[in-house]
């Protein structure tokens, strides 16, 4: 399979709710938007872009209709530091502080109105023990 695009939907019963949360805390713009959904890009990052879906809309099979469950959204930025202390200021759960990981991500957790995970990260170096589990080509600078 060639995939041409790849992007999450988040199923919510607040659309409109949903998708100014991602305009206002993480820079996305729509592209598409309706009432039941909306189609956002980053303003930053063209090839970054997310969805939000009524979950109780008729194109959702019967069984699948409903809210979200369950879902982390990652999100690599250059300066974590920088999006925490907004995301303070802005008031956003901070679920997770702001740390260092051996396994190479200096990160921290917030959530959505809908109680996704949002792990807002920073690629660093690993520890030695984790950098001998990493592809050369993944490693993080």
């Amino acid at each position: 399979m060639k995939s041409t695009s790849y992007y999450p939907v988040i199923m919510t019963d607040d659309v409109p709710g949903t998708a100014a949360f991602y305009n206002s805390h993480f820079g996305f713009r729509a592209l598409f938007e309706n009432d039941w959904y909306v189609h956002l890009q980053s303003t930053e990052t063209e090839h970054v872009a997310l969805a939000i879906l009524d979950g109780s809309h008729e194109t959702i099979p019967a069984i699948a209709r409903g809210r979200i469950s369950g879902l982390l959204l990652n999100f690599e930025v250059e300066n974590v530091d920088h999006v925490y202390d907004a995301c303070r200021t802005a008031g956003l759960p901070i679920l997770r502080e702001i740390r260092d990981e051996d396994f190479g991500q200096r990160h921290f957790i917030t959530a959505d109105p809908n109680g996704v995970l949002i792990d807002i990260i920073k690629p660093i170096p690993p520890s030695a023990e984790f950098a001998a589990m990493y592809d050369a080509s993944a490693l993080p600078g």
